[in-house]
C-alpha cells in the first residue's frame, strides 16, 4: 500500500493566490458603475445619437480608476473612510452641511436602482412598477443582511455573482448586433450636438463616475485589510488594490461602452427607445426574445447589487459625518420612500433615471475635491502622498467635471444650442 504525497504549491504561486484572495473591495464599489442609471443614460444616448458620446464613457472610466485607487489608498494609509475624515475635519456647522448634500446624493442614487429594479421586474413578470420597488427594497434588505451576518467576503462573493449575471446581461445581445467599428472608433473623438448632449454626457458621467462609490471604497478597503500602516505590507496592498481597481472598471466599462454599441447598432431611429422599456420592446424585436430575457436578468440584478450598495454607502456617510449609525433596516425604509412616491405618483422613471444621473454628476466634485485635497497632504498620508503627476491628473478630472456641469447648468437655463 502506498502513500501520495502531494508536494506543496512553489513558493510564488502561494503568493500569487495570497494576492487573489486580497481582491474584491474595488468589484463592490464597481457595481456603482453598472447600475440601473446607467443603463438608462447608456440606452438612451446610443438610442438617440448612436456612437457620439462613446468618448464621455472611456474618459470617464479612465477618471475612475484614479479615483477609485485614491479612496482604497485613502482607506488602507488612515484606517479612516473618506466621509470619517470630512467628519473629523469640518467645523459641526459645515459637517451637518455637507452631509445633507451627500444624502440628496445618496437619494438619487438610490432612486435609480430601486426603479431600475421595478422596471426589470415589469419587464420579466409583469409586476406594476410599485410592487417592484417594493420587492426589490426588501430584497436589498436581504442582501444587506448577509454583509452584517456573515462578513464583508460573503457579502463580496454575493456581489460579484451578480457583476457577473450584470455583465452577462448587458453584453449578451452584441453577440447578435451589427456594431460599426469605423462609427465606433469616430465616437472616440470629443464632441457634442446640442444641449441634450450636454444634458446625456453629465448623466452618463454622474452614472459612471459615482460620488457614493467614492465614498464608500475608502470603507470597503479599511474593512477589509485594515489600516497597513507605512512598509512592506502597505506596499503590497496598494499594489494589489491597484489590480483590484484596475480589473473592476475593465469589467464595469466594457458593460457601459457595450450598452451604448447595443443601443447604437440595434435601436438607433426605432420609436420609443429612448426609454428602458421601449429599448426592452426593440432589443425583443431585433434580436429575440431570449436576448431580451437575458437583459431583463442583467437588469434586475444591476437593481438589486446596486441599492444594496447604495445603502451601505449611506450608512458609512451617515456614520462619517454625523457620528450616527443606524439600523441598516431603518436606513432602507427611509431611503426606499422618494423612489417609491416617485413610482406610485407616475413619473416616467427612465427619465427619472436620467436626472437622477445628472443630480449625481452634480455632487461628484463634492466627494472628489476633499479626496484629491486629503491624499495629497503630507501630514495625513505620509510616504503615500500623491506624486505630483497623479495630484496633476487627479484635479485634471475635477476640473472636466465641474467644466461639464457649468455648461450642463448654463445651456438647460439659457435653452442654448
Amino acid at each position: 500500500m502506498s502513500t501520495e504525497i502531494t508536494a506543496p504549491a512553489p513558493p510564488h504561486r502561494r503568493g500569487g493566490l495570497r494576492s487573489l484572495a486580497l481582491l474584491g473591495p474595488a468589484f463592490v464599489a464597481a457595481i456603482a458603475y453598472v447600475d440601473p442609471g446607467n443603463v438608462a443614460a447608456n440606452l438612451t444616448a446610443g438610442a438617440k445619437y448612436g456612437y457620439l458620446l462613446i468618448w464621455v464613457l472611456v474618459a470617464a472610466n479612465a477618471m475612475a480608476v484614479l479615483v477609485q485607487y485614491l479612496s482604497a489608498k485613502l482607506g488602507l494609509v488612515t484606517g479612516r473612510s473618506l466621509p470619517e475624515m470630512l467628519g473629523r475635519r469640518l467645523r459641526p456647522n459645515s459637517r451637518r452641511a455637507f452631509w445633507v448634500q451627500a444624502e440628496v446624493m445618496a437619494a438619487a442614487t438610490d432612486l435609480a436602482e430601486v426603479i431600475g429594479g421595478a422596471i426589470a421586474l415589469h419587464l420579466l413578470f409583469g409586476l406594476p412598477l410599485l410592487l417592484g420597488g417594493l420587492i426589490t427594497g426588501v430584497v436589498s434588505m436581504a442582501i444587506l443582511t448577509i454583509q452584517s451576518r456573515r462578513g464583508q467576503r460573503t457579502f463580496e462573493f454575493v456581489v460579484l455573482g451578480l457583476l457577473a449575471i450584470i455583465t452577462i446581461g448587458f453584453l449578451a445581445g452584441l453577440a447578435f448586433a451589427d456594431v460599426s467599428a469605423r462609427d465606433a472608433a469616430g465616437g472616440l473623438v470629443p464632441r457634442f450636438e446640442g444641449t441634450e448632449t450636454v444634458l446625456l454626457a453629465a448623466s452618463m458621467l454622474g452614472a459612471t463616475v459615482m460620488p457614493h462609490a467614492i465614498y464608500l471604497h475608502s470603507a470597503l478597503a479599511r474593512d477589509r485589510h485594515g489600516a497597513a500602516g507605512h512598509g512592506p505590507r502597505l506596499r503590497r496592498l496598494l499594489r494589489i488594490t491597484r489590480w483590484d481597481v484596475a480589473g473592476a472598471l475593465v469589467v464595469a466599462g466594457s458593460v457601459n461602452i457595450g450598452m451604448l454599441l447595443l443601443a447604437a447598432s440595434a435601436l438607433r431611429g426605432v420609436p420609443g427607445t429612448d426609454t428602458i422599456e421601449g429599448a426592452h420592446a426593440a432589443i425583443q424585436a431585433a434580436l429575440g426574445p431570449g436576448i431580451a430575457i437575458v437583459f431583463g436578468v442583467g437588469l434586475l440584478a444591476s437593481g438589486l447589487a446596486s441599492t444594496s450598495v447604495g445603502c451601505a454607502a449611506g450608512s458609512e456617510i451617515m456614520h462619517g459625518l454625523l457620528h450616527v449609525r443606524i439600523p441598516v433596516f431603518a436606513r432602507r425604509v427611509v431611503t426606499l420612500i422618494p423612489a417609491l412616491i416617485v413610482l406610485g405618483i407616475g413619473v416616467d422613471p427612465t427619465l427619472a433615471l436620467v436626472v437622477s444621473q445628472v443630480v449625481l454628476s452634480l455632487c461628484i466634485p463634492f466627494a472628489l475635491i476633499p479626496l484629491v485635497r486629503i491624499t495629497s497632504d503630507t501630514t495625513v498620508m505620509g510616504p503615500e502622498t500623491n506624486a505630483r503627476a497623479t495630484t496633476a491628473a487627479a484635479w485634471g478630472c475635477a476640473g472636466l467635471i465641474i467644466a461639464l456641469n457649468v455648461a450642463l447648468l448654463w445651456l438647460t437655463v439659457t435653452g442654448a444650442g
